[in-house]
């Protein structure tokens, strides 16, 4: 066993599984692990890296940005903050923005602004707000969040949670209506379920939700901190289908792969709820969180990268969809967010990725049956055909073994 992953087994909860490789440096699409190792990163964790790691660019701003001003809360003004949101507002078409760090205290944040919308401006009573998600998703790990899940691990142990909260199957349309009441402040769904297995709604399912949410005077709010940003093919996965959310959650590769960045969207009468003192960050808005943020946008538009995962995308997605073997129960995804689901009677996602790892590939599978496939926007044909390669020589291997056994 390797002494350092000794040493973290023996110092910090045990509240992740990792695969046994321990990395100690990150260039574009690669990473090497302590003993000079060289894997392709498949994985980008989980969408944060879609820069690549150690962007010229951004290396470039932050050790500028680390020499001039960090942190100064936002008690006071700073030059960065302005630019940061003005130019997030108008790629995503939003008309105010509220800057947090990680993707779950954007989430908090999205859920206290439909909160508050609803008793101030759609005229709920007090304390009967009711939020609606779907079953499938992922949006976090806070107790509020996990109110939401139907994963029983999220929540065992951990009760009693807030109210509030209802669950419509993904996707189901007609669930949507019939859970909608008087009470409903908005509709939280992600346009491609990250976490639950990289699930893709049905065509037009989306449109016709907005239109619903829009008719029934419901929010419809889009956590696309893992499909925003270019992994789906464009800049926001909702574009897909002409889709402008009341509400929108970015965070992940908004950080450039570098530090936690994230913010909730909204149109202005959403976003005039708050006031001083309703809700806050110390760390939330700083400069450096926001020049990285403002190069991070700045670098997706300049290098094209939803193009890139579009064009790409659509060959790895149709690529491994050539593959034949029993093992593979199904190929989806859009753009470099993709999914490949395997029937656990047959073989292990774990298996499989300790394979690949063990090759030079390193992804990771989510919930013990899809193999997760999202690297760097900024891969090329070439590092994904070596990839393919990898995948379909360890498919045939996993066959092999389980012909013979």
């Amino acid at each position: 066993m390797n002494s350092r992953i000794d040493l973290e087994s023996r110092y910090c909860a045990h509240n992740y599984h990792p695969l046994p490789v321990v990395l100690t440096r990150g260039e574009g699409a690669y990473v090497w692990d302590d003993d000079g190792k060289r894997y392709l990163d498949m994985m980008s964790a989980y969408s944060a890296v879609s820069h690549g790691h150690a962007h010229p660019r951004l290396v470039r701003l932050v050790q500028e940005q680390v020499a001039t001003l960090n942190i100064v809360s936002r008690a006071f003004h700073t030059d960065k903050l302005g630019p940061f949101l003005a130019r997030a507002c108008e790629l995503t078409g939003q008309d105010m923005a509220l800057p947090m760090n990680t993707g779950a205290e954007a989430v908090e944040t999205a859920i206290k602004a439909a909160r508050k919308w609803a008793y101030t401006v759609k005229g709920v009573p007090n304390d009967r707000a009711e939020i609606i998600a779907c079953n499938g998703n992922f949006h976090g790990r806070t107790i509020a969040i996990v109110a939401m899940s139907d994963e029983p691990q999220y929540q065992a142990g951990f009760g009693p949670f807030p109210p509030g909260f209802r669950r419509v199957d993904y996707g189901d349309l007609a669930a949507l209506e019939a859970a909608i009441n008087a009470n409903t402040a908005a509709f939280l769904v992600e346009p491609i379920q990250g976490e639950g297995g990289i699930i893709v709604p049905p065509d037009g399912y989306l449109a016709k939700a907005t239109a619903l949410c829009r008719e029934r005077d419901v929010l419809f709010i889009a956590d696309e901190i893992q499909t925003g940003l270019g992994r789906t093919g464009r800049l926001l996965a909702c574009e897909h289908e002409g889709v402008r959310p009341d509400g929108l959650i970015l965070g992940k590769a908004l950080g450039g792969g570098i530090l936690p960045v994230s913010m909730f969207l909204a149109r202005k009468d959403v976003m005039d709820v708050f006031r001083p003192g309703d809700h806050g960050s110390t760390f939330g808005g700083n400069p450096l969180a926001a020049a990285v943020g403002l190069e991070a946008l700045n670098i997706l538009v300049d290098e094209n990268l939803a193009l890139r995962s579009a064009e790409l995308g659509d060959y790895l997605i149709g690529t491994l969809r050539e593959l034949s073997s029993p093992l593979i129960r199904e190929v989806r995804g859009r753009g470099l967010f993709v999914g490949i689901e395997l029937d656990p009677e047959l073989g292990s996602a774990r298996a499989m990725c300790e394979a690949l790892m063990e090759r030079g590939l390193l992804s990771k599978e989510t919930h013990e049956t899809v193999v997760r496939l999202a690297p760097p926007l900024v891969v090329t044909r070439e590092q994904v055909d070596w990839a393919i390669r990898q995948i379909r020589e360890v498919i045939a291997q996993m066959d092999e073994l389980r012909l013979a056994s």
